[in-house]
């Protein structure tokens, strides 16, 4: 069995990692790059494996940087399944398409605009190509073993990141490799807590938050303040997230605190071209999540939904106080950094980050206190009030993400560290080596391994 490194290799974008045993070929998680400019450049490349070839793709999570690529991946030829959970498929049934269509207007923006370098700019993927894409994908439940053929079989468990998400582990009868995904957190409001496979012969772990702890304030207590201090100056709150994930913890604590008049009865959107009452998924999952009926609708029935380009325009020439929750989670593109470069430059504004911002995105160098970012080949001031709100991250922290792995019943015989940037993925190696003595290792693009 061979392993190849294709991406989230010391970044934490563009997971993919190719899987070979006798005649099959499974990539593992099939994401976009994101953040700097020589990692984005890798998604108008041809992906180094031969796309014809490739029997199945097998995903972790609908994230963009785990399932973003697929589209373009069906586009180059790719004529096999896509298996996941149920939950991811129904996720991924939005994202694709709002991501496709996000994609259709930044391209016919920057040609209205002409600040484009390339004449005429053009999508990655269209929202049509997106939605053929899929017709590929199959469902499969958590903890059924399912035979992708010839000997070779696929097992998804828990990873309490986002709904749906999971680890899953690949394997023979004498081989077995675990592919943990994102880790989420052990004490998610939402979610159930991760689950870990009883033995494995090797393990490809996460390291995004593996140098770092999350804060151990109440969340709920933060946003409290954050939404109340926001409001008394007559501000408005841009929270950059998918329309689906991380955005749904917030709504249920919005939702809480409504109920318990700890803020004021502020207007509450979700900005994304797909976007829709969620619900159902939620209630369609429910052994996915810890929430009965009657919170899925609160909590999805707190926001507006914003669809067309013309209603989220007319969100930008509002100056009441709100709060506006729009792609992309990085504010690498979307309907978000017109939001920015509306509402950045007042004082009297909030920008408010609630999860990983990779290195080279506009969200990284807003967090780390930039005073203006490009945007539309223009440079747009920060004066808004910038939070990182970490303790609402979906990631594990170091201390979660040890014990995580502290739950296998016999050591791996080998640990490859990715999804994390160097300092991250290296500490996270240090630690696993100095505290369980399992061997890491952290690899770079295109290794390739034999296991």
């Amino acid at each position: 069995m061979k392993l190849k490194f294709l991406g989230a290799t010391q970044t934490v974008t563009g997971s993919k990692y190719l899987i070979e045993h006798d005649r099959k070929k499974i990539l593992v998680d099939c994401g976009l790059f994101q953040g700097f400019k020589e990692l984005r450049l890798r998604n108008w490349e041809d992906i180094p494996i031969n796309v014809n070839n490739l029997d199945a793709v097998v995903l972790t999570h609908a994230h963009i940087d785990h399932s973003g690529y697929i589209p373009r991946l069906v586009k180059m030829g790719f004529k096999g399944k896509v298996y996941c959970t149920p939950a991811t498929r129904d996720l991924c049934k939005i994202l694709l398409p709002d991501c496709g269509y996000l994609m259709e207007e930044e391209a016919r923006y920057a040609n209205k605009r002409k600040f484009s370098k390339h004449s005429p700019a053009l999508p990655l993927f269209t929202f049509d190509e997106a939605q053929s894409s899929l017709k590929s994908f199959r469902a499969v439940p958590y903890n059924q073993d399912f035979s992708l053929g010839d000997g070779l079989s696929i097992q998804f468990f828990n990873a309490g990141h986002i709904l749906g998400s999971s680890s899953v582990v690949i394997g023979t009868e004498n081989k077995k490799i675990c592919f943990s995904g994102d880790i989420g957190r052990s004490a998610d409001p939402i979610l159930h807590p991760p689950e870990v496979p009883e033995s494995v012969d090797c393990v490809v772990m996460e390291s995004t938050y593996g140098n770092r702890l999350h804060e151990e304030s109440d969340p709920m207590d933060d946003l409290e303040k954050i939404i109340n201090r926001a409001f008394k100056r007559g501000g408005t709150i841009i929270m950059p997230a998918f329309a689906v994930g991380r955005s749904q913890e917030v709504l249920y604590f919005i939702s809480k605190l409504k109920e318990q008049n700890r803020i004021p009865d502020m207007p509450v959107y979700l900005n994304s071209p797909m976007a829709t009452n969620v619900t159902n998924i939620y209630c369609d999952n429910g052994e996915a999540h810890k929430l009965s009926p009657r919170e899925c609708h609160e909590m999805c029935n707190v926001a507006t939904y914003v669809n067309s380009p013309e209603e989220s325009k007319r969100l930008n020439l509002r100056t009441d106080p709100k709060l506006i929750i729009s792609a992309s989670g990085m504010a690498t593109g979307g309907r978000v950094i017109h939001h920015i470069k509306a509402f950045g430059p007042a004082e009297k504004n909030l920008l408010l980050f609630t999860g990983f911002q990779a290195g080279g995105t506009r969200g990284e160098k807003i967090v780390s206190g930039a005073e203006s970012v490009r945007i539309h080949g223009q440079e747009v001031s920060i004066q808004a009030e910038v939070v990182n709100l970490n303790n609402l991250s979906a990631h594990a922290d170091a201390k979660e993400l040890i014990n995580w792995a502290k739950k296998f019943k016999k050591a791996p015989s080998k640990v490859f560290i990715t999804h994390g940037e160097q300092s991250a993925s290296q500490e996270l190696k240090s630690t696993l080596e100095k505290s369980l003595g399992w061997p890491c290792e952290v690899p770079t693009y295109l290794d390739e391994v034999e296991l």
